[in-house]
């Protein structure tokens, strides 16, 4: 059934099967399995939502593994529209767009990204050249576990790069998986249902006064 999702949404994040029908019962397929994925991504979002704090409320008691983001404020939501890298910048609004990723089947990008972030800021040699084959063998080898999409020839010269690895190993497929992100996911992610509630400011009730 994942697989299926796959083919309906997957946008920029793989090859289109050319497999798939193109009659009206293939759309009527393609958009009953688009309502299924809708109504997961919505669960996934809503549990995500349940285990975040209201803003200036933070969550308090015995230390828990499991991260807890504070709710942005409907202006700091806004503000992750001006700029990709605005959202990027907010740990809610990564984590929100990662599980917005996960929904299309793309959260390999994001996790190459981070990666990548990550990797920059390594300054032993040999803490870097087990990194870079780490992120050689998780995102860009063929068939990796997390493949992203990126052309034969970004391949190659990573595969070349990484005998001697250095900071910028990965640079040519970051800013290529950056931009993919940008243009495609990021968008979207704008148009959400679930970020435009982000961005809804709370209305305020008055009740009448008693005469």
């Amino acid at each position: 059934m994942q697989s299926a999702m796959f083919l309906a949404v997957q946008h920029d994040c793989g090859p289109m099967d050319k497999s798939a029908g193109s009659g009206p019962k293939s759309e009527e397929k393609r958009e009953k399995m688009k309502r299924t994925l809708l109504k997961d991504w919505k669960t996934r979002l809503s549990y995500f939502l349940q285990n975040s704090s209201s803003p200036g409320k933070p969550k308090t008691g015995k230390k828990s593994k499991q991260q807890t983001f504070i709710k942005p404020s409907p202006e700091e939501a806004q503000l992750w529209s001006e700029a990709f890298d605005e959202l990027l910048a907010s740990k809610y609004g990564l984590a929100a767009f990662r599980a917005f990723l996960k929904s299309e089947f793309c959260e390999e990008n994001i996790e190459f990204w981070l990666a990548c972030e990550d990797f920059k800021k390594t300054k032993s040699p040999q803490k870097l050249s087990s990194k870079a084959r780490k992120i050689y063998t998780d995102f860009i080898e063929k068939e990796a576990p997390k493949e992203i999409n990126i052309d034969f020839q970004t391949k190659t010269l990573i595969a070349q790069n990484i005998q001697e690895a250095t900071s910028g190993c990965f640079t040519t497929a970051q800013k290529r998986v950056y931009s993919l992100m940008e243009n495609n996911s990021y968008p979207r992610f704008l148009e959400s249902e679930f970020y435009q509630d982000l961005c809804k400011k709370p209305q305020i009730t008055t009740e009448p006064h008693a005469t």
